[in-house]
C-alpha cells in the first residue's frame, strides 16, 4: 500500500465547517470506491492549507480515470468550500500493509478478510494479494460501497468472536459460518455480482472454528450443496476446502492443526 499526502488550498474566505464537510465528503467517496483505505482521516490546518495523509492500495489509486461518479461530484463540490483540487504527493510504500496484486487477470479470486485487515477484501486466488476495488467495474450504484459495508460488518463480527468476552461472540461467529445468515448471504451474492462483472471465477470464504474432532472436520461437506469439497493440500496454507459449484472456500477448523 502507498502512503499519500493530499493538500487542499483556500482561494477565498471560508469556514472550518465548510472545509470539514467538503474534504470528508471527498474522503468518504474515495473510500467507498476503494481508492483510499481505512475510516479515519485526520486533517491538518496550516497557513491557509489543509493536509491529510491516507493509505492507497497502489500508486495509481487517485488517477482521475478511476473516479466514481460520487468522487467526481465530491471533487466538484470542493469549490463551494473555497478549496482547490487536491495536490497529490506519493510519500512511499507503507511497510505495515500488504502489496496490491498485480494488475493482471487472476485465474480466480476470493472475498476474504479479517478484522485486522484494512485492504481490499477481494483477493487474487493465485497469490492471495488484495485486488484494489477501483480496478473493477462498479459493483452497484457507481462504486463499491456495498462491498465496503459488507467488509465492515464482517470484520465487526470477526472481532467479537475473536475477543470471546461476551455472548455476542456466538452471534458474530454464526454470521461468519452459517450460510443462512444475512451477512453470509449478502457476501455470497456480492461475490456473484463481482464474478458477473469481471468474468473471473469468484469465491466466498466461510470462516470455520470449533467442531467435534479433526476427523469429522476433515470429512465435513460443502455447507451449500452437501458435496465433497476437501482439497488434497491447502491453498495458501488457509483454504483446505473448495467447492467449484457453490463458489465457496473454507479452512480446517482453527481448533485443529493442518499437520
Amino acid at each position: 500500500m502507498i502512503l499519500t499526502e493530499l493538500t487542499f488550498e483556500c482561494f477565498d474566505n471560508t469556514t472550518v465547517s465548510a472545509v470539514d464537510r467538503a474534504i470528508n465528503g471527498l474522503m468518504d467517496a474515495l473510500r467507498y470506491n476503494g481508492q483510499v483505505l481505512g475510516r479515519e482521516f485526520p486533517i491538518l490546518m496550516q497557513e491557509g492549507q489543509f493536509q491529510l495523509r491516507v493509505v492507497c492500495p497502489d500508486e495509481d489509486a487517485l488517477q482521475p480515470k478511476f473516479n466514481s461518479p460520487q468522487v467526481k461530484r465530491a471533487l466538484n463540490q470542493l469549490s463551494e468550500a473555497c478549496l482547490t483540487q487536491p495536490k497529490v504527493r506519493l510519500l512511499g510504500r507503507d511497510l505495515n500493509s500488504e502489496q496490491a496484486a498485480p494488475s493482471t487477470t487472476p485465474s480466480w479470486q476470493v472475498l476474504y478478510t479479517t478484522f485486522v485487515h484494512t485492504c481490499s477484501p477481494l483477493r487474487c486466488g493465485d497469490t492471495l494479494l488484495p485486488i484494489p476495488l477501483y480496478r473493477l467495474p462498479a459493483t452497484f450504484n457507481g462504486d463499491h460501497k456495498s462491498v465496503i459495508k459488507w467488509q465492515t460488518e464482517w470484520q465487526a463480527c470477526d472481532e467479537l468472536q475473536m475477543a470471546g468476552a461476551s455472548d455476542a461472540e456466538f452471534a458474530g461467529l454464526n454470521e461468519l459460518e452459517n450460510p443462512q445468515t444475512r451477512l453470509f448471504q449478502r457476501g455470497w451474492d456480492l461475490r456473484g455480482r463481482i464474478e458477473y462483472l469481471t468474468g473471473i471465477p469468484t469465491y466466498y470464504y466461510q470462516y470455520r472454528v470449533g467442531g467435534k474432532d479433526k476427523d469429522s472436520e476433515l470429512a465435513r461437506p460443502c455447507p451449500k450443496c452437501g458435496g465433497q469439497w476437501r482439497l488434497e493440500t491447502p491453498l495458501h496454507d488457509i483454504f483446505l476446502f473448495k467447492c467449484e459449484a457453490c463458489r465457496l472456500v473454507s479452512n480446517l477448523s482453527w481448533d485443529f492443526k493442518l499437520t
